[in-house]
């Protein structure tokens, strides 16, 4: 019997999908739920599952386009048919077993310990290389001379350079040429469309994470014993981020041809990197979880990232993108607005740094650098930079903005 794999819809309005991975080859032999192969669209990528067991033929190239509901292979699970492919792959086994066993003869017999390391290290083929031992064995020299007779490029060091000019460096200029991915083209249009249809522009400041690490210390332990989830740095800004929204309701605003929609709710990004690029996922309602709800969405929602799994549901209708490019060691940036957005926060690198208190006394102190970029059609530098102050204040102060003003809330707040 022939099973026909179509391509399934990865999401409303999307129409057409790239091959971008397969995982076996034509005439494999492949058991039911197996990962076949993998599809881009414009959103999201799929992974693709054998519906039966049987022998996979008729595969779409790599990199072709197809329309959803289009064959993408068939599955030919005959009797007949499969009975010979496991027949043939066992022989197939068995042959490369005993070819494995001459060479690991050879090998042991015929080469000398010093010899078997320069091989396996320079990847040597044995029968390239003439032995001059006793009966035939390969030394060392034996190798070395192969590797020079085989180098055509002069011996190059720092020394020989400066000694002799004529000796110049060896030269390696290959280059890949890769076609983008649909998710990738996707992903570069938005950014072209961000850049070429906002008035963008960056307000920076610094905030100190003294207290923030202060409280971290102290209650991380007892939060990843009770919850399950490390407490991170995205929950407390995230809720600095939603106590400014709500008071620069603006920044959680988009613009619609002639009309500016203002929300009522902080549906925040969280701009996630995985396997196939930067994803974008939603914590919907952040104005509605605590420090545990908002850690746990954003390790579910990492999770599926990094395994491919994220849906189109969930990485559409954010209000508001906070970024984090400190953990990837940037120190300063300017983030580039997530559309239809209006704003983005961009969080980098701590680093210690000599700060001047309110005594005029020296000392070093955590900080970290936050950048916001906002379109200027909608947002107001007065806005913008209220905003970036109002966080500054919460992170500073966190047992006065976030903790209710006393420090014996933090246990009920954390919900340890």
């Amino acid at each position: 019997m022939i099973t026909k794999v179509k391509v399934p819809s990865p999401g409303e309005s999307i129409t057409e999908v790239e091959v971008s991975s397969w995982f076996v080859k034509n005439g494999d032999y492949v058991q039911k739920g197996q990962i076949i192969a993998e599809i881009d669209s414009d959103k999201a990528t799929l992974e693709i599952s054998s519906e039966e067991n049987g022998v996979i033929t008729l595969m779409v190239e790599k990199g072709d386009k197809i329309k959803v509901g289009e064959v993408l292979c068939v599955i030919d699970n005959s009797e007949k048919n499969t009975q010979e492919i496991k027949k043939n792959r066992i022989k197939n086994n068995l042959n490369k077993k005993e070819k494995l066993n001459e060479h690991e003869k050879y090998d042991e017999k015929n080469i000398s310990p010093a010899s078997k390391k320069i091989v396996k290290e320079k990847n040597i083929p044995l029968e390239s290389i003439k032995g001059t031992g006793k009966h035939g064995m390969i030394t060392k020299s034996d190798c070395i001379s192969y590797l020079n007779k085989m180098e055509h490029i002069p011996k190059y060091s720092e020394d020989s350079y400066f000694i002799n000019r004529d000796i110049t460096p060896p030269m390696y200029r290959s280059k890949t040429i890769k076609k983008l991915s649909s998710l990738r083209r996707k992903i570069s249009e938005r950014l072209v469309i961000s850049k070429n249809k906002t008035a963008t522009l960056t307000t920076f400041n610094e905030v100190n994470m003294q207290e923030i690490f202060i409280i971290r210390k102290k209650y991380k332990d007892l939060f990843k014993k009770k919850h399950g989830v490390n407490l991170g740095f995205m929950s407390f800004f995230t809720i600095s981020c939603i106590r400014a929204l709500k008071l620069y309701p603006d920044i959680n605003a988009m613009i619609n041809e002639e009309e500016k929609i203002n929300f009522n709710y902080c549906d925040i990004s969280i701009a996630i990197s995985g396997p196939k690029g930067l994803m974008v996922p939603v914590i919907r309602n952040a104005e509605n979880l605590s420090f545990r709800g908002i850690e746990q969405e954003i390790s579910r929602l990492s999770y599926r990232v990094r395994n491919g799994t994220i849906s189109i549901d969930e990485m559409t209708g954010g209000t508001f993108t906070i970024t984090n490019g400190g953990v990837f060691g940037s120190m300063l940036s300017t983030p580039i607005i997530n559309p239809p957005q209006s704003a983005i926060l961009g969080m980098h690198k701590i680093v210690k740094r000599p700060i001047v208190d309110d005594n005029d006394s020296i000392k070093i102190h955590p900080i970290m650098y936050l950048a916001l970029s906002y379109d200027h059609r909608i947002i107001d530098g007065k806005e913008s930079v209220g905003f970036l102050v109002s966080v500054k204040e919460a992170i500073e102060n966190p047992i006065e903005f976030l903790m209710k003003g006393n420090e014996n809330n933090i246990p009920d707040i954390l919900e340890l």
